[in-house]
This record gives structure tokens, C-alpha cells and sequence, in this order.
């Protein structure tokens, strides 16, 4: 063979093996390369988010091939097709994910589909889209799981409890007043000017009206004090001879208006420095930051005394505008006003609404476990006081929690024109949560985040969030079957259990929650009771038993069988 001949043959040869990887033809995945997580699929969020791992194995994958990689969630009635990722071989030209012919590679595709209840039962395919040489490849689907746990579902804004607006009705209203009798320095005689001052005279109808009102009760204290300077001693006998004087000058006076059974609690303060560190720091003194500091630097009285006598030019105006203050008794009448009882508010409410204030209207609301009453009252709290948001905002929240959804955004909006408030927005958030929209929902929601009660609303956002450590949070020790659900997907079973045990009107999906803890726990003969219990609240959820993938392991089981053949 002549050299140009060989020359020939060997680079033939070699431009044969160069494109024996180019003429390999794309290939099917099989399920050995194909791995799909979480098994079996599951809902976070309302979605079903998925992570797919792939293997393209050592001279597998063509140097001129393109694979695009689709998922499908098929179920009946439908199918959700997920976004596609593509994958080239290195001497496609393109900005795809290249994976070398010699060494293969290992991907994991990422996706997420919104959850729609027919996908409990449903099975997850790959498509695959191929191409090699610029010629389409048909390659058959593969199979990669089945069905979707679906349990974050059974929490529902059925579930949640509106933001009701509340009444700022108290029983018992305490309220104090009082009254300064003054007394010249180092003297404790109580002077008649002091006696006759308008300040006491007011102080001393008050209590006299308070006594004399049949829904009220008056108690009085008195409080001597003796300014800081003169010595402890000297203050100690001085603040007990004032307290003394002032209860016998109220004793007398009380003695004249008739109410000689008012007790009066009398104390004394030998030396007022609490008053007196007070009235410095309201004061606009120049030095005054170098009192407050010997006050803080001496503890003992008379060595405190000493050190702000020495300052002078402080310690003379001290003694005009500060020391006089403190010799005085301080007179405290507490007063506590009593409200109708709920009876009497029940009584008023047949016979003379009218008569109610909006405070007294709105508790009225709550005493009734009718929903029907309750709208009654608050739109008859409308009629009397139309320009308080809060029964607009009570009424929506029963629209609400019936379903009328409608209706209920209308009542928010008005509650929300009458007064820019938190508990309307929270309650409008949980209508956006309804329509899908969690953007809006996590902004209305976070308006109210402090209100109180509203950790059902909120603990039901991050169940619709995904973030079940938070939601369990959030229901704190909330009892309703959205708390256990949160629990039960944050696995805290035992907290799941005595959530359900504690709900006061337990339903068919309580029962239901219970067989789901039950399984997972490994308690197959109370997973069976529990669900016999929700079949006979609700013999609909026989099909649901039938395929969730909760209850895998009691397939087979004759019981199980049993069950679902008697429904």
C-alpha cells in the first residue's frame, strides 16, 4: 500500500470513530436514571413542588443531542404540565445545560405545580421533547410516582375565625381622685383655707356622690408625707402628726355629710424623697442633672441632705419651688362604678335598646351563640351609632364564616371607610387567601398581626405559605382542627393529639386528623376507629380514605377493607 494511501485510510478511520458519539442515537430514560422526591408527592403551600434527579450516564448522552425534560401531573379530569428544562450535548451550539458525552453527568430538575383537590389521586410523568441532528426524536413518557398527600388541604378558611372588632364594655370601672391638703414647714395643724379649697371640696363630693350612687362603692386613703429636709427623725413624728390630723379633719367631715362608714386607710412617709426625685426631673432647674445624680450616688437620707445643702445656689431654689410640694397628705378616693349585669344589658336589650350604649350593644353581641342574634344586634348598633366601623366589620366577619363571601368584602370595606383599622384588613386578608392572592393576604394580614385573636388568621396564612413550624406558632394553643393540621405537618404529634382531644365540637374531619396522627404514629387499631367515627359523621370521605396515600399501610389490612366496603 502506496503512503498516500495509507494516509487516506487512517484519516477515514479516524473521522469515523470521532463521529461514532454523533451518530449514537438519543436513547429513552429508563427508570433506573430517573429518581423523583419527595415519594409519595406532597402539598406545601397549595403546591405540589417536586425535585427530579437525573442520570445521564458515561457515553449516553449524544455530542449533537437536545432532551428537553417536561413534567405532567395527570389526574382525572385534568393535567397540570410543569415548565420544561433542557439539556444539550457539547457540540450543540445553544445556552442549555451541556452534558459531556465521555463523563455523563447528574441533574436535578426543580418544579412546582398549584394543587387542585382532584391530584390526590394522579401520577407524575416525564415528556420528553428530542432532538438530534436537527430531527426531532419521539421518545415515550416515563412514569415517576404516584398520587399526592394532600393533608394540608383539610385545613381550610372554613376553619379560621374572623377578626371580630371588640367592645370596650367593663363591669367594674376603677377610677381615682384626689386631693392635696398642704401644710407649712414643720407644722402639721390642718388650716381651714385647706380645708375650704376648691380641690378638697371637689374631692369630697365625689366621694359623697359615689357613696350615694347606688352602682358605686368609694373607698378613701390618706397619704401624709414631710419633705426631706429636717432631720428623719424630726419628719417621721412630723408626717405622722399630719396624717393623724388629716384623718380626723376627714373623720368629722365625713361625720357631717352622713357617711361615717367610709373606712379610711391611712399611711405616712417620714421623708418624701420619691416626690422630691420626681418633681426634679420635671423641673427646668439648671443644675438639676447634679442632684439627681447625688441622689443616685447616696443612699443614706441624711448623708443625701447634706450633699445637695451643700450645693448652694441649687439647694435655695430648691427649698422655694420643690420642698413645699412634699408637706402635704395626699386624699385618694377610689372609686369603683359597677355595670348592668348580663342580665340586666339582656333585659334592656327586648325592652329598650336604646337605652344601651355602643359599648353595652356590642357585649350584648357576644353573650348570644346565635349567628343570626349576634347580626341583629350589631346592624341595631348601626341604627344607633352608624359611624362606629366596628359592628360593619362584626357583621362581615359572620358573612364570612358562613360562606358569603360576597357580602362579607362589602361590610369590610365599609368598616374600613368609616376608620382605616386593623381588624377589617386581617379579615380582608383572609378573603385574598380565598382567591388565591398571598401576596395581598400577607400585607392585609401583617396590619393586624397584634391584635388580639388573631393567631387563627394568621397560623392559617403560613399553613397557605408552606411554613408549618410558624403556623403552629402562630395557633399558639389554639384548639381547632387548622392548629392540629399545622402540628401534624410540623410533626409534632402529641401536641396534634391533645389539640383534637380538646376541640369542644369535634367533626368528621377531626376524626379524620385523628386516624392521620394515629398512622403516622403506628396506631393502626385507632386509625381504623377514627375513621369509622368520620364515616359516620360524613359518609362522603369514603372516597378520600379510598385513595390517600396517609392511610398506605393500612391497605390490605381486613379491617380497612372492611370499612370502605360498608361505605
Amino acid at each position: 500500500m502506496s503512503k498516500h494511501v495509507l494516509t487516506v485510510a487512517l484519516a477515514s478511520v479516524a473521522v469515523l470513530l470521532a463521529g461514532s458519539s454523533c451518530s449514537q442515537k438519543l436513547r429513552p430514560m429508563t427508570a433506573d436514571l430517573v429518581k423523583a422526591e419527595p415519594q409519595p408527592l406532597e402539598v406545601v403551600g397549595g403546591k405540589v413542588p417536586v425535585a427530579v434527579h437525573l442520570t445521564f450516564p458515561a457515553k449516553w448522552f449524544p455530542k449533537n443531542a437536545v432532551l428537553t425534560v417536561v413534567p405532567i401531573l395527570r389526574y382525572q379530569g385534568g393535567e397540570k404540565w410543569g415548565a420544561g428544562t433542557t439539556f444539550q450535548g457539547e457540540k450543540v451550539y445553544g445556552n442549555d445545560r451541556i452534558v459531556y458525552y465521555t463523563n455523563g453527568s447528574n441533574a436535578t430538575v426543580n418544579f412546582s405545580l398549584p394543587y387542585v383537590p382532584a391530584m390526590s389521586k394522579s401520577e407524575l410523568y416525564l415528556n420528553f421533547k428530542g432532538q438530534q441532528g436537527g430531527r426531532d426524536v419521539k421518545l415515550p413518557e416515563l412514569k415517576v410516582a404516584d398520587g399526592v398527600i394532600a393533608t394540608e388541604a383539610l385545613a381550610t378558611l372554613a376553619g379560621v375565625s374572623p377578626v371580630i372588632a371588640p367592645d370596650g364594655f367593663q363591669r367594674i370601672v376603677k377610677e381615682a381622685y384626689d386631693a392635696n391638703i398642704m401644710f407649712l414647714i414643720q407644722q402639721s395643724n390642718v388650716r381651714a383655707s385647706e380645708l375650704n379649697k376648691d380641690e378638697v371640696q371637689e374631692w369630697k363630693y365625689t366621694v359623697q356622690n359615689a357613696k350615694e350612687t347606688p352602682n358605686q362603692e368609694v373607698s378613701v386613703e390618706v397619704q401624709a408625707y414631710a419633705s426631706p429636709d429636717g432631720g428623719k427623725e424630726l419628719n417621721e413624728k412630723l408626717s405622722a402628726s399630719r396624717e393623724k390630723n388629716t384623718t380626723a379633719k376627714l373623720k368629722s367631715a365625713f361625720k357631717q355629710q352622713k357617711m361615717s362608714d367610709v373606712e379610711i386607710d391611712a399611711h405616712y412617709t417620714a421623708q418624701d424623697w420619691e416626690g422630691f426625685k420626681q418633681l426634679v426631673e420635671q423641673s427646668n432647674f439648671q443644675d438639676k442633672d447634679l442632684v439627681l445624680r447625688v441622689l443616685s450616688m447616696y443612699p443614706d437620707p441624711e448623708q443625701r441632705e447634706h450633699e445637695i445643702r451643700n450645693i448652694s445656689a441649687v439647694f435655695s431654689k430648691l427649698a422655694d419651688e420643690v420642698l413645699p410640694k412634699l408637706r402635704r397628705s395626699r386624699l385618694i378616693a377610689n372609686v369603683k362604678i359597677i355595670g348592668k349585669s348580663d342580665a340586666e344589658i339582656q333585659d334592656m336589650l327586648e325592652k329598650y335598646p336604646s337605652a344601651l350604649t355602643v359599648e353595652e350593644l356590642l357585649y350584648a353581641a357576644t353573650l348570644s351563640d346565635d349567628a343570626a342574634q349576634k347580626e341583629s344586634i350589631y346592624k341595631l348598633t348601626m341604627q344607633k351609632y352608624p359611624k362606629d366601623y366596628r359592628s360593619y366589620n362584626n357583621v362581615g366577619s359572620l358573612c364570612l364564616q358562613r360562606g358569603d363571601y360576597e357580602s362579607a368584602h362589602v361590610w369590610f370595606d365599609r368598616a374600613l371607610k368609616l376608620k382605616d383599622n386593623a381588624e377589617a384588613k386581617v379579615n380582608l386578608g383572609l378573603l385574598a387567601l380565598k382567591d388565591g392572592d398571598l401576596s395581598k393576604a400577607t400585607s392585609l394580614i401583617a396590619e393586624g398581626s397584634t391584635l388580639p385573636g388573631v393567631g387563627d388568621a394568621l397560623g392559617y396564612l403560613y399553613l397557605r405559605q408552606g411554613d408549618y413550624a410558624k403556623a403552629e406558632t402562630a395557633y399558639g394553643d389554639v384548639t381547632t382542627n387548622n392548629a392540629a393540621v399545622a402540628q401534624i405537618l410540623n410533626r409534632n404529634y402529641s401536641k396534634a393529639v391533645k389539640t383534637l382531644e380538646a376541640i369542644a365540637k369535634p367533626d368528621a374531619t377531626t376524626d379524620y386528623l385523628r386516624a392521620i396522627v394515629a398512622t403516622r404514629m403506628g396506631d393502626t387499631s385507632l386509625a381504623i376507629s377514627s375513621l369509622q367515627k368520620a364515616l359516620q359523621k360524613d359518609p362522603s370521605l369514603a372516597s378520600r380514605i379510598d385513595y390517600d396515600l396517609e392511610f398506605a399501610r393500612l391497605r390490605g389490612m381486613r379491617d380497612f377493607s372492611q370499612l370502605l366496603r360498608l361505605h
